[in-house]
């Protein structure tokens, strides 16, 4: 690890000034983009944590060792340990694994970029600007969406689209805009169907963590 007659006393320090000073414009980001952008619109405790702990860890990591001569098999066996532990955990969804691939960004942008601080934080703030922007309605429509067990099959025929549209806001109670058949079982007659409606923010937050709505059939029961 070391060179020939170099002992760990001999390496500089890494947790001087500007490592306090660069931890916390990493803090700062990371805040502004899981808290202040990601939270406000999914509520996931879990997810919350993880994106902390996660941008803080690539953080340190980046910034001690960035100095440090490694071996090209050091480096193609950190990127397996991480891509192990990347397929053996749970499917996240895209939204997830973009917020990640922005924590890594700030955390690596944090740790080395060679820029001034106000610069750094400067730009790291825009990530979550932007992140901020693309969350918001000014750029995409609020659309929420659930999955429902459709039995009246004869509703979903091209030409009985509007009378498909105006059941299920009759029966749902959801301002639907559009909806989309994902599977059709013709053995039970029945279809599932991917309802897109317009909901409340206070909705938005929360239909997240909600599991599919129940079949329409078993609801009027």
């Amino acid at each position: 690890m070391f060179e020939s007659g170099e002992t760990i006393s001999d390496i500089p320090t890494a947790l001087d000034l500007p490592f306090f000073i660069r931890l916390a414009i990493n803090l700062i980001s990371l805040f502004v983009l899981v808290r202040l952008c990601y939270y406000r619109k999914s509520p996931n405790g879990e997810f919350l944590f993880s994106f902390y702990l996660f941008g803080i860890g690539v953080f340190i990591i980046v910034h001690l060792l960035h100095n440090v001569k490694m071996s090209m098999g050091f480096a193609f066996g950190l990127f397996a340990v991480f891509s192990m532990l990347r397929y053996r955990t749970e499917s996240i969804s895209i939204r997830e694994m973009t917020y990640l691939f922005l924590v890594i960004s700030i955390a690596l942008l944090s740790a080395i970029g060679p820029i001034k601080y106000w610069e750094l934080l400067l730009i790291n703030l825009s990530i979550g600007g932007f992140a901020a922007f693309a969350e918001s309605a000014l750029l995409i429509s609020q659309l929420t969406e659930k999955m429902v067990q459709y039995e009246k099959i004869d509703n979903i025929k091209p030409e009985n689209r509007e009378i498909l549209l105006e059941d299920l806001r009759q029966r749902t109670g959801l301002n639907i805009q559009t909806v989309q058949i994902e599977n059709i079982d013709f053995l039970k007659d029945s279809a599932l169907l991917k309802i897109y409606y317009l909901a409340d923010q206070q909705e938005q937050k929360s239909v997240r963590q909600l599991p599919p709505i129940k079949s329409l059939s078993e609801k009027n029961r």
